[in-house]
Parts: structure tokens; C-alpha cells; sequence
């Protein structure tokens, strides 16, 4: 990346910027732990803050951890108290990462509940250390499926590797206690899990929900200042309500009511706190509209939230720091759902299109993915890139669950409008936010990521989930050459004269699942 095109691109961003030099300089950091080191929980959050003009520092990479190998939460302890961090005026903090050194860390045995204590209870040194700044953090309790990966290569000994975690799965879906008519189904998944694996699989669950108990008293001890607890990926039914239900006794019994909470989601609960960092430093609570795109939108369920998505949104509007407004808001959140017909696909553009047309922030997410297909979300997508409505919007995305899309898009529209009203507001860096959630959500979630899964499927590789380094690095090359040519198709229509300074594209976890794009545009050159 040291390349004459990346110090064009530094120099247009520096020109486009509209941070005074004084106050950017007066401005110390938010100090970011993340869940793990995928774009959506590391990438994102830094570049929230540079849509802002506020820096975002995070630990070095190689302490974070990579998929299967966990980070290394000592060393990021080390880096909270180092000089880095000591600059910070904010914190925001996975504790998934300080306890066990990642999401998918926390999902296996190994890590004892007396060193998450001890990780855990450092929060206190660093209040201590920063008695005026404000700590946030962020935790998930388990998800029902252990992380699912083939018995190959490195991962031939992982935890409940295929099949087992597909017992696992089904049997953490069962009803607790058991319904009558599924005690056959859960004596014969035992049987297939085998007892020692099915118990620690349970002792780890019940090590997850006792620490996050603990992530609890020690924001009601006063070290945390507001904490929220993300379920991650669990429907209504299953091993996690009891955990829900005990974890919302604890919450109550240290009355933590306004400071703590527990809803759906995971991946953008990073991105939340930091928005939510940000609109407070604008002195600045979001009022935020919410239009679905038919009638009854919001009782419309995701199944892997626990909640409709009406619940999951108003949720995600209160931990960015919004509240809800239907008069006068200062961003409208558009929501599109399954089973949206035509005549109300253009209703929608139309209520878009006269929002941006009177200058007020629209942020768009496509969450019809839930009838599980792609197609009505790509058709969509096209459709706002062809008539230029696309490159207007506030925030664009789609694709995930309800929670994580949801989030993305809130948190960068807040971070826009928290930037706007501090005088901080850089343009070029939303339009590679913009730019990044257009090229990832629709071009490789809708198209690329397909045709990587036939061109493994067709090399009889029939699991994409954990690839060995050859296969991983022949697809990684494909997805690069093919995603950079729908970028550029895309850029096109999305901000027209404007041209990719420089772009890099991986698979950061070796699996097709998500891909990396760290890209910078550049404005017309004069």
C-alpha cells in the first residue's frame, strides 16, 4: 500500500476533510477493543469514526486473533494501560474479547470462568486510571450452534467439528424443559453428540452466562458506564431463553435499568457504541423516523433473533443514543421487508427520493434476504445505483440479519449527522464507508459469493466454512478479480467522476462467508 496512488488518495481525502487542524488535534481518541478482527466488528467502527473526524484506535491486529485462533487478551489488556490508549478520553469494549480473546473464543471450552474474572476485573484498574472518561461495553451471550467447521487440516480437533456441531445445534434448539414430543429427538441427538462433549458444551454455556453476570456487577460496581448484552444468532425457542431470563433477573436485581441491556445481536453492537460515543460528544440524541415498506413491517421476524424486527429497531435506535420520532426526525430509517410488492417498492423510492430531495438524511436497509433468496434484494439495490438515488443516502445495507444490518446503517448515519453538527463532517470518508457496504452487501453477498460457492462445489469442495490455505487462496484470487470489476460498475453509477484511488480485497477468515475490502476514493481530478 505504499504506492503513489495511496499518497494521491491521503491528499484528496486531506483536501475533502473538513476538520479544522486545531480541533482535530484537541480531540483525543476513542479507544476500541473489538469482538474479533472481521471487517463488520474491526474495520467499521475505525471508519465510523473517520465519517466523524474523530480517531477510532484499536489494538494492533495480530493481537485480535484470526477466526479459529483466539486473540491474545492479556496483550490487549497490556495495550488498554500502554501510551496509546492512555490518550483515550472513551472507551468502548468487547468483553468477549478481554475474557476469551474473540466471539468465536467464547463459543469453546478452555478459557476457566476465574480468568475471565481476572481479565475482567481490569475494567476497574482502567477506571481507576481514567476516572473521567466514559467506558461502554459490549458483550454477547451464546449463540445455540458452536462455530461449524469440517474435520480438516488444523480443524480436524476443533470443538464439535461437522457433523457434531449439527447435532449440537438442533439439540440447543429443542425447548427447555423438553416438550413431550421431543424427548425421542433429544435421546437420539445425545446419543450422536456423545455425553463428555454434549457437558462441556452445556459448562461452557453456563461459564458465558456467569460471566456476563459479572460484566453486569461491574457496571452496577460503577466501572462500565453502560453496558449491552447482544444474544447472539437464537431464535424464540431454545437453551438461551433460560440464559435471557436469568441474565434480565440480574440486570433488574442491581437495578441497572437505563445503563444496561439485553437484546438481539452481536456484530453491530461495536459500530452502536461507537455512534453512540460520537452523537454524545455532538451534544446530540438522534431523533430517528421509521418507515417499512408495507404495512405491518415491523412485526416482520427474523429467525435468528430472538424478537420481531420492529423490537430489534427500536432497540438499536436506543443504544446508538436516538430515540424515536415520527415529527421532525432528524434521520429517517427506511426498512424494506419480505414480500414488498411492486406498486410499494415505488412508493418507497418515491418517499426517499422527496427526503433527499429536501435535504434530510435517509437511511436505507434491504432486509427481504428472509425469504431466502437474494434476487429482490439485488434487483433493489440496482435499481437505486440506475436512477443515482444510492449515492445520496445517508447509509445503505443489507443482506445480514435483522440486528446487524440494522446497526450498520444506523451507525452511519449518525455518525454523518454527529459530524455535521460538530464541524468535523468528512464527505470522502462516508463515500468509502458508502462505497464499501454497496460493493460488499450487494456485489459479493449477491453475486460473487455465489459463484464462489459453485466453483467450490464444482471442485467437490462441498464445505465453504474453513478452507485449507491452497483452495483458500486460489478462491481469495477469484473473489479479488471479480469484485474489483463490479466495484468499479458500481462506483460508476454510485458517484459518478469519482475513481478508486486504491482497493484491496480478501477473505479474511478463509471461507466465503465475508469478504475484506479497504478501499479509498478519490474526486475528480481537476
Amino acid at each position: 500500500m505504499k504506492h503513489a496512488a495511496i499518497r494521491a488518495a491521503a491528499i484528496a481525502l486531506a483536501a475533502c476533510c473538513l476538520v479544522p487542524a486545531a480541533a482535530a488535534a484537541a480531540r483525543r481518541p476513542i479507544a476500541f477493543v473489538p469482538l474479533d478482527d472481521r471487517p463488520v466488528t474491526l474495520q467499521l467502527p475505525v471508519m465510523l469514526g473517520r465519517i466523524a473526524g474523530r480517531e477510532v484506535i484499536v489494538p494492533p491486529r495480530g493481537e485480535l486473533g484470526n477466526y479459529l485462533t483466539p486473540g491474545r487478551p492479556d496483550a490487549v489488556i497490556a495495550w488498554l494501560n500502554g501510551p496509546q490508549a492512555r490518550r483515550a478520553r472513551d472507551f468502548v469494549l468487547s468483553t468477549d474479547m478481554l475474557a476469551y480473546g474473540g466471539l468465536v473464543a467464547s463459543r469453546v471450552p478452555g478459557v476457566r470462568y476465574q480468568d475471565a474474572y481476572f481479565r475482567l476485573h481490569e475494567i476497574v484498574h482502567l477506571r481507576a486510571e481514567h476516572p473521567d472518561a466514559r467506558i461502554d461495553a459490549f458483550a454477547t451471550i451464546m449463540r445455540l450452534a458452536p462455530t461449524g467447521v469440517p474435520a480438516l487440516g488444523p480443524a480436524a480437533n476443533y470443538f464439535a467439528a461437522y457433523p457434531l456441531w449439527q447435532y449440537v445445534q438442533q439439540y440447543a434448539n429443542l425447548h427447555d424443559p423438553l416438550l413431550p414430543s421431543e424427548e425421542a429427538t433429544a435421546a437420539r441427538l445425545r446419543a450422536l453428540i456423545g455425553e463428555p462433549l454434549l457437558q462441556e458444551y452445556l459448562a461452557t454455556r453456563a461459564r458465558d452466562r456467569d460471566v456476563d453476570a459479572l460484566v453486569l456487577y461491574l457496571t452496577a460496581r460503577g466501572a462500565i458506564d453502560h453496558v449491552v448484552l447482544g444474544q447472539d444468532d437464537a431464535g424464540r425457542v431454545g437453551l438461551h431463553v433460560a440464559d435471557l431470563a436469568d441474565l434480565k433477573a440480574v440486570l433488574l436485581q442491581y437495578g441497572l435499568a437505563g445503563r444496561a441491556s439485553i437484546e438481539p445481536g452481536a456484530d453491530e453492537l461495536g459500530m452502536a457504541l461507537v455512534a453512540r460515543t460520537l452523537a454524545r460528544e455532538a451534544d446530540w440524541t438522534p431523533r430517528v423516523a421509521v418507515r417499512y415498506s408495507m404495512p405491518g413491517g415491523a412485526s416482520v421476524r427474523d429467525p435468528l433473533e430472538y424478537a420481531p424486527i420492529g423490537v430489534t429497531i427500536g432497540s438499536l435506535i436506543r443504544l446508538c443514543g436516538g430515540v424515536r420520532s415520527r415529527t421532525d426526525p432528524d434521520i429517517t430509517l427506511y426498512v424494506r421487508v419480505p414480500n414488498t410488492d411492486a406498486l410499494q417498492d415505488d412508493e418507497l423510492v418515491a418517499a426517499m427520493r422527496a427526503d433527499v430531495a429536501a435535504r434530510k438524511p435517509v437511511a436505507f436497509v434491504d432486509l427481504t434476504f428472509l425469504q431466502n433468496t437474494y434476487a429482490p434484494q439485488a434487483a433493489f439495490a440496482q435499481r437505486l445505483l440506475s436512477d443515482g438515488l444510492a449515492g445520496k443516502l445517508d447509509a445503505y445495507a443489507s443482506w445480514n440479519t435483522d440486528a446487524n444490518s440494522v446497526g450498520t446503517a444506523l451507525a452511519e448515519a449518525i455518525a454523518a449527522g454527529a459530524g455535521r453538527r460538530m464541524g468535523s463532517y468528512d464527505r470522502l470518508a462516508q463515500m468509502d464507508f458508502t462505497f464499501d457496504r454497496m460493493v460488499d452487501d450487494y456485489a459479493f453477498h449477491d453475486y460473487v459469493r455465489p459463484e464462489l460457492d459453485a466453483y467450490l462445489d464444482e471442485d467437490g469442495i462441498a464445505d465453504h466454512t474453513y478452507l485449507l490455505p491452497p483452495v483458500a487462496a486460489a478462491v481469495a484470487a477469484r473473489n479479488s478479480a471479480d469484485l474489483w470489476n463490479r466495484a468499479e460498475s458500481i462506483l460508476h453509477e454510485l458517484y459518478p467522476g469519482y475513481h478508486i484511488a486504491a482497493i484491496r480485497i480478501a477473505l479474511p477468515w478463509n471461507r466465503t462467508f465475508e469478504t475484506r475490502i479497504r478501499v479509498r476514493l478519490a474526486p475528480p481530478l481537476p
